[in-house]
């Protein structure tokens, strides 16, 4: 089962600087509000890793960063169960 027709021809027509365009201006506030979080936690991890555990191995640190996932969907979810319950 081939289809030669795309779903999205309306969207192909655009060029690719008005469709960054488009979805920047959809999603502004989420994608300030991730790179926030990000540059926060990255700092954070730095920080702890570099002062606080001196002398802990390269892994810890990778650690540190990789426990920035959960960290962001519950900081995240909660954000948006606190939008709701007001």
């Amino acid at each position: 089962m081939t289809d030669t027709d795309s779903p999205d021809d309306a969207e192909t027509s655009q060029s690719f600087a008005d469709r960054l365009r488009s979805q920047i201006r959809e999603n502004r506030t989420g994608m300030v509000g991730d790179l926030v979080f990000a540059v926060v936690w990255v700092t954070f991890a730095s920080l702890l890793y570099d002062f606080v555990f001196p002398t802990a191995p390269q892994w810890v640190l990778y650690m540190f960063m990789l426990a920035g996932i959960p960290a962001y969907f519950g900081f995240f979810i909660s954000v948006e169960m606190a939008k709701q319950s007001q």
